[in-house]
């Protein structure tokens, strides 16, 4: 039934655990200064660490307490974790329950309110405090699928209290677009036909290379067609798009050189991974990391990147639990390896799910902030 449409969830843990855990590499003066905050599949939590790996900050909240009306079944088990968190300066988190729905709390992780839907990937908050949410709904679409239902992705607008202010459907922002190719050639003809992936607010400062580039246009990326792409919200039209350089990729940032940085799961070929630099216009790739020797990096799903301010790159390697700060040169700088477990043994290294770094001054810096 098109009601029962949903993508298939990401496991807590892919991979056997390792010995090593934490923090296992950290050279002070070449990393990056600042906080760390991650979350990961052991459970409904986010963690707020040091560079050393001391713990600062948890916030948890279990997800039968938030929707106590969920059906029991085999697919909800494996989703008691969170797929990404915001946090706000005075210690507020929002945590988005992959496919059921984004919660607020406040800094002792009391439950501020929820937002039920089919909720995934990725979000941000923008500078009216409002939020901006991946969403989808299951249903036929007969231009799509004449038999079968497809998983149409959207892009919700919530008020700070967590109430819709409006909804974008990705599919049709590709239609009205001159990109309206990508969505007729795709690979995947029902069910999750897009799994849009990463949601990024454009700053603007970047508009003088192309109008696509102009504030408050949404940086998407779509996994399904191997696509990255802006999508404007006042008209509701992707604006631009780029594929062919990488397949199945997360997390696509634009630098402020104007270069973009992406996590490209699969497109070196083999079980192997790689963070790219790509100029957006050229083409060309000015840098790379998981295509030299040694430089050992693989995700096959999840995964995302992240330029810090002294130039180096964090990348977190989701299904090996691993989070690494490599310079541009290549050198590891400094590296996590989840401490958490999965699994029916705790054999496996839970999910990493993203982790990010904060600057050195963000103003919640755990208890007694």
């Amino acid at each position: 039934a098109v009601d029962e449409l949903r993508a298939i969830p990401y496991l807590q843990g892919y991979r056997p655990a390792r010995q090593e855990t934490s923090v296992t590499v950290w050279q002070r003066g070449k990393a990056s200064e600042g906080l760390n905050l991650y979350v990961s599949g052991h459970d409904s939590e986010a963690v707020l660490m040091d560079m050393e790996g001391k713990t600062l900050h948890r916030w948890r909240y279990p997800l039968e307490r938030v929707w106590r009306d969920l059906e029991p079944s085999a697919d909800l088990d494996k989703l008691h974790y969170w797929r990404r968190a915001h946090l706000y300066p005075d210690g507020g988190l929002l945590a988005i329950f992959e496919t059921l729905g984004l919660v607020r709390l406040d800094r002792e992780s009391r439950l501020l309110w929820a937002y039920r839907s089919d909720a995934h990937h990725d979000l941000f908050v923008d500078p009216e405090q409002r939020i901006w949410l991946l969403d989808r709904r299951g249903r036929l679409i007969p231009r799509m699928n004449k038999e079968k239902g497809v998983l149409e992705d959207l892009v919700t607008v919530l008020d700070p209290e967590g109430r819709v202010e409006r909804q974008i459907s990705v599919l049709e922002a590709f239609e009205r677009s001159p990109y309206r190719a990508l969505v007729l050639d795709r690979p995947v003809r029902f069910g999750d036909i897009f799994h849009t992936n990463t949601l990024d607010r454009l700053d603007g400062s970047l508009a003088h290379l192309h109008p696509a580039f102009k504030e408050g246009n949404l940086l998407i990326s779509v996994l399904q067609l191997n696509t990255v792409a802006v999508l404007d919200p006042e008209s509701e039209r992707v604006v631009w798009a780029l594929t062919g350089l990488w397949r199945k990729q997360h997390q696509p940032v634009l630098l402020p050189s104007g270069k973009l940085l992406v996590f490209d799961n699969l497109g070196a070929g083999g079980e192997r991974s790689r963070a790219l630099e790509v100029d957006p216009f050229t083409q060309e790739v000015s840098w790379s990391y998981g295509t030299r020797k040694g430089q050992a990096l693989y995700s096959r799903t999840l995964g995302s990147v992240q330029r810090l301010a002294n130039g180096n790159t964090l990348i977190t390697e989701s299904e090996n639990g691993r989070a690494l700060e490599v310079t541009a040169a290549g050198e590891i700088v400094w590296k996590f390896v989840n401490p958490h477990r999965s699994g029916e043994a705790e054999e496996l290294v839970a999910t990493l799910f993203e982790l990010v770094r904060l600057p050195p001054d963000f103003p919640f810096r755990g208890e007694g902030s």
